[in-house]
């Protein structure tokens, strides 16, 4: 059972590092004139113009996640992750990754497709889950590709696994991305 969703994280993963390329040449998308603003744009307009790209044309064509498609690429999880899906992903940014200690990140990088590819898996939860249904989980833990991670309402703020939520639904063609400000490490102790 557990590695059933394995194939498709690989996925996205591997297609992450194929799409990064094809951006780069990439000028039929409207939204390419400013990344900055196309992703705020989505935000409020559920869908957008990024209904038409996976989840990891998303993240390949944001420079804020360079970092995480990097090691989504090094972690042979991109193919995967650009399969069918649906998928939810929490996207640490890359300043979110400046946050794990240098060390911690170097031995996650010296071991891509066992300790790296074991966090990002914590990062996807397979299905589609919108920032109004993830609201609804406060206190509850969620399947993760990589372990149980709590969801959790403070004040305002939504937090899954400790990371808060400071973008939510863009969505794409097999999913949604939620953007978080921290790397989720491991799975909540208290699911």
């Amino acid at each position: 059972m557990r590695y059933k969703f394995l194939a498709p994280l690989v996925a996205l993963l591997l297609g992450v590092s194929l799409v990064a390329a094809a951006c780069s040449d990439d000028s039929d998308s409207d939204a390419s004139s400013d990344t900055t603003t196309t992703t705020e744009a989505t935000t409020t307009t559920a869908g957008g113009d990024m209904a038409d790209e996976t989840i990891v044309d998303i993240a390949a064509g944001n420079p804020d996640f360079s970092t995480l498609v990097e090691l989504v690429t090094s972690a042979g999880l991109a193919e995967t992750l650009s399969g069918a899906g649906p998928f939810t992903v929490f996207a640490p940014t890359n300043e979110a990754f400046s946050k794990v200690p240098a060390a911690t990140l170097q031995q996650l990088q010296a071991d891509p497709t066992g300790a790296l590819a074991d966090v990002l898996k914590l990062h996807v939860v397979s299905g589609k889950v919108l920032a109004a249904d993830a609201m609804e989980l406060d206190g509850q833990c969620v399947d993760t590709l990589g372990g149980k991670v709590k969801i959790a309402k403070s004040g305002d703020d939504l937090t899954i696994g400790g990371a808060t939520i400071t973008q939510t639904d863009l969505e794409g063609s097999n999913g949604v991305v939620h953007v978080i400000d921290s790397v989720i490490t491991a799975p909540s102790t208290d699911c």
